[in-house]
Order: C-alpha cells, then structure tokens, then sequence
C-alpha cells in the first residue's frame, strides 16, 4: 500500500478559433517554449471546469470565496430577518473568531466590502452552518461588534470546524490555508498549463453590431465596433493523479477512490475552459488521450514538443507522431521497469507503438486504467 502508484494522463486537443482563457489585456495567454510564442492555458482556468464538473456530478458542490463576510450577512437578513447592520457584524465575527483578517475590497458595484485576507475553500453548505453558528450568538456578535476594538465571540472550534471541513474536490484538488492550522490539505492532482505543439501568433478580430433601429430607419454604420483576440491551435495537455495519497485524503475504500479518479479522468478529458465559448464554441474533444499507470513517479512528455511541430497540411498528425515517438525513447530510458499499464485513444487511424493498449473508446480506457491501477506490480 506504501509503493506510489500514479496515472499520468496526456492529451492533444485542436481548438479552433477561441479565447478560452484570457489575459490582463483580453488575449489569449501565450507563453516561450523552444524559442517560440504559443499558446497558453492555465492549469488555473482548466482546472476550474474540470472542478465545477466533478461537483456537478457527484453533487458535492464546494465554494471559493473571500466574501464569508457578505455570504453570512445575506443568510441572515433573508432568513432570520436581521438588520443589515447586525447581520454585516456577524458576517466579520466568523472571520474574527477563525483568526482570519479581514480587508476592505470593491464589489461588483464598486462599492467597499470586507473581505476575508484569504480564499476560503469549503463545501458549500459551510455558508449554511457557519450561518446558523452565528444566528445563535446575535446579542454576544452585537455587543461585540459595539467596542472599539471587537474580538471574536463566536465558538472557535465551531467556526474552524466548518472552514476545515473537506469535500471530494478538496480532498482531490487540496486546500492552502495557513491562516487555519490543520486545514491545509495536500493535493492529490498535478496539473500543467495547456499550450500548443507549435508556434502561434495571436489573431485580431474586426467586429461590429447592427443597431436594428437605425437599421429600420435606414441609418447606415453600426450600433458598435470593436476588436478581440483570438487564436487556434493544437494544444498538449498532461496531468496526473497520487492515487494512494487521494486514498487518504479521502481515509475511504478502494471503490470511492477509484470513483473521483474517474470522474477527475472524465472530466480532464471532457471539459474546455468557457472563456469566449459563445461567440466561438470550441466544444472540441481531444484528439488523443494517452493513460499510464506508474509505479514510481509521474512523467510528463512535454519535452516531446520543446521542438515545435510546423504542420504544412494541419498539426494533428505530426504532434501525434512527435508523441508516439518521444513515448518509445521514454520507454527506452525508463526500461518500462515501472510501467504498469498504458492504454490510448485516438482519431487517427495510424498504428501507435509505445501508447499502450488502443482502446475503443473514452469509457473503456477509462475504466480499464482503473482497473489496472490495483497492480502494483511493474509489468
């Protein structure tokens, strides 16, 4: 059970024209790898979609937010019918009792909030208990609240109970929180930032909108103009899973660990990042996912497109090659020694030699790295 155990999972996804994950300046983000631009996104904006997708389906939804404060305030006006002023002092009592600093902030209407210094990360219900915790303590939160310098009122192992609370994609995706002693969680997913085999050059795009008033009263010219940034490419993706360290965060058996590793595969492989999805829909699928199962360490095969791919007819077919190739010189190095499985998918009808079983579909290689990440035994 000490022996590590990983699945590494790589992918190619083409993503037509898109923006899915956005600079400071609105374009998409780039990066310098071989000596040329590409195109970036970040493990940030992806893992989000891949989160958002696991809660949804196991329906464990979790909340990152610095805004404790307003979230434990609104509770209480709309559903034990607090003042404003009583509700906002019990908002900044849960944060006080937990020890944890408050800043002031602008919120979406450029008005001036109390944040906590930190995000939270915590199942969704804690908005609930915490609020129900401070419901109890409204005259100890006011008369608090009234001096000079208020301190904490409200019960501190009931407060830090709920913000150390985990769900699935904690315990998956982990939690920092030095603030709190003891609610750190370690994460048991490692993700890259995604970014094309080849070199790109971000595109500007002309737009304008028709006013169709002025369009019926034959007004020439539009309602609005303007330009964006787009760009297009086919993007290596990688990832992995510490299974045994996912199994104890979760402290549960073999068949709840083996369902987030199936979800988390699922939903690496299934989800794109939302950014300017709608006037570009890049709902693509990958273009081939390659699995492995390792028994000592997870491998990255990044380095395979440190030389960008330059594709006259298209960069599928020579980023898969250049992947094919570079997981049999990996093989070689490695002797395999540490390999317990591999399998792949892909769109391409070529043969693929060092990618480990081809499988029929999604579900299959799924399920079947599962299955075989239960052998411990390097093949």
């Amino acid at each position: 059970m000490n022996q590590p155990l990983y699945i590494d999972i790589h992918a190619l996804q083409t993503l037509p024209f898109s923006n899915p994950n956005r600079d400071s300046e609105g374009a998409p983000k780039t990066m310098i790898f071989g000596g040329r631009e590409r195109t970036r996104i970040s493990s940030q904006s992806w893992k989000r979609q891949i989160r958002i997708d696991i809660e949804s389906k196991l329906g464990d939804p979790a909340i990152r937010t610095r805004r404790v404060v307003r979230g434990v305030a609104e509770r209480l006006q709309d559903r034990h019918g607090w003042s404003t002023d009583d509700a906002e002092a019990a908002g900044r009592q849960v944060a006080r009792s937990a020890g944890i600093k408050l800043e002031k902030a602008k919120d979406e209407k450029e008005q001036e909030v109390l944040t906590t210094s930190v995000l939270l990360y915590l199942p969704a219900a804690g908005l609930d208990e915490l609020t129900a915790i401070a419901a109890n303590h409204k005259d100890a939160i006011v008369a608090a609240e009234a001096k000079k310098t208020p301190k904490g009122v409200l019960p501190v192992d009931a407060v830090t109970d709920v913000l150390k609370r985990r769900s699935a994609s904690i315990n998956l995706f982990g939690r920092m929180l030095a603030e709190l002693p003891g609610a750190n969680v370690d994460g048991a997913v490692q993700m890259a930032h995604a970014f094309t085999t080849h070199e790109t050059t971000p595109e500007f795009d002309f737009f304008a909108a028709v006013d169709d008033v002025e369009a019926d009263l034959g007004i020439p010219g539009s309602g609005h103009i303007n330009t964006a940034m787009f760009s297009a490419g086919t993007f290596y993706r990688y990832a992995n899973i510490d299974v045994r360290g996912l199994a104890r965060n979760l402290g549960a058996d073999d068949s709840v660990t083996d369902e987030m590793v199936t979800q988390f595969l699922q939903a690496f492989i299934r989800t794109v990042p939302t950014g300017k999805n709608r006037p570009t829909a890049p709902a693509t699928i990958p273009d081939l996912v390659h699995i492995a199962v390792r028994t000592d360490r997870p491998v990255s095969m990044a380095p395979a497109f440190e030389k960008p791919i330059i594709g006259h007819d298209g960069n599928v077919t020579q980023s898969i090659q250049a992947l094919e190739r570079y997981a049999g010189r990996l093989s070689t190095l490695l002797t395999g020694r540490h390999l317990a499985w591999s399998g792949h998918v892909s769109v391409s009808d070529d043969e693929l030699q060092h990618m480990g079983e081809d499988m029929e579909s999604i579900d299959n290689l799924v399920a079947k790295a599962i299955s075989e990440s239960h052998t411990t035994e390097p093949q």
